[in-house]
Order: C-alpha cells, then sequence, then structure tokens
C-alpha cells in the first residue's frame, strides 16, 4: 500500500501541482500572458506565410473573404493554445 504523502507519481517525481505557484491569481496572470504570447507568435508566422499581404487585402481593398480567412486562423490557433495549456 502507497502511503497517503508519497500520492500516485511516487517519490522524486515532480507533479503537474507541484510546478505551479500557490497564488492561483498568479498562476492564472502566468498562463494567460504566456499564451498570448504563443499566440501572437504563431499568428505573425501564419501571416507572414500568406502568399499575400493579409493587412493590405483586408484594410486598403476591403477583401472579406481574407479578413474571414484570418480570422479562422486566429481562432484555430487559440483553440489549440488553449488546449495544450490546458
Amino acid at each position: 500500500m502507497v502511503p497517503p504523502h508519497v500520492g500516485l507519481r511516487g517519490r522524486g517525481q515532480s507533479s503537474y501541482s507541484e510546478a505551479m505557484t500557490d497564488f492561483p491569481p498568479l498562476n492564472a496572470l502566468i498562463f494567460a500572458s504566456l499564451g498570448v504570447l504563443a499566440f501572437f507568435a504563431a499568428f505573425a508566422i501564419a501571416i507572414r506565410l500568406a502568399p499575400f499581404d493579409v493587412w493590405k487585402q483586408v484594410v486598403e481593398e476591403r477583401n472579406t473573404a481574407t479578413a474571414i480567412m484570418a480570422a479562422a486562423v486566429a481562432l484555430g490557433l487559440c483553440w489549440i493554445i488553449a488546449a495544450a495549456m490546458h
């Protein structure tokens, strides 16, 4: 039988809760800022990989299809980052 203070992971192995701080709002702030940074980095890469100037298409030429595509990429990235951080 495993003693109650050891848990299921055994001794010497870190658990997910040990990596977090004892102050939950700080944990939320850390994970939120990491998620926002990851989103901006991934979105900037996605925009640069586009074969056309997304900003010009959306703002100057008022291309609705490009705006919808950029929004879909943004939502997809947000869902992926949220699932990875959950």
